[in-house]
């Protein structure tokens, strides 16, 4: 079972992201999430945890379960990893931002912006955000890293069995 949970808010066009002020991606867009707790599946951590970073509550709306990110270090040894979600809110639901929290900046962020391939202000997302949003499928997304951090290999590979989640 991996540790993380990641979930990507979308209202219209714009994902709600959080600018983080700790690490990992300290001072990077990324979407709201974090750590497993205890007995948690990884839905009950998702919720709980935009609740707890944003205020809103998605039970009752459209929250699904999208695939896993995993990284690797450069041996192929595994580091880590997390379930991806995606929700979607209703236009009738307003939720003013930017506002300031303990964990960051949130903001409404546009799609294009966040996936455009000059913007390093966010995390990997441009490796996967776009499929995350639009499709339906679900994917394993890969990510091998030198011993610096740097991103040197990714891949996407279909899930073709969904995990209890």
């Amino acid at each position: 079972m991996l540790k993380f949970t990641i979930c990507f808010i979308r209202q219209r066009d714009s994902i709600l992201m959080l600018n983080r002020t700790s690490p990992e991606w300290m001072g990077a867009w990324n979407g709201v999430g974090g750590k497993i707790e205890g007995t948690e599946t990884p839905l009950e951590c998702v919720l709980r945890e935009v609740q707890e970073e944003t205020g809103l509550q998605l039970r009752g709306y459209d929250v699904q379960y999208k695939g896993t990110a995993t990284w690797y270090n450069v041996e192929g040894g595994s580091v880590g990893g997390m379930y991806i979600f995606r929700a979607q809110l209703s236009d009738t639901v307003v939720y003013s931002t930017p506002v300031k929290t303990d964990e960051g900046i949130l903001d409404w962020k546009d799609l294009s912006w966040l996936v455009h391939p000059k913007n390093r202000g966010v995390a990997d997302l441009k490796y996967y955000l776009h499929t995350v949003i639009e499709e339906e499928q679900q994917h394993d997304y890969r990510f091998t890293y030198d011993d610096d951090g740097n991103l040197i290999h990714f891949e996407k590979a279909l899930l073709e069995k969904s995990p209890v989640i």
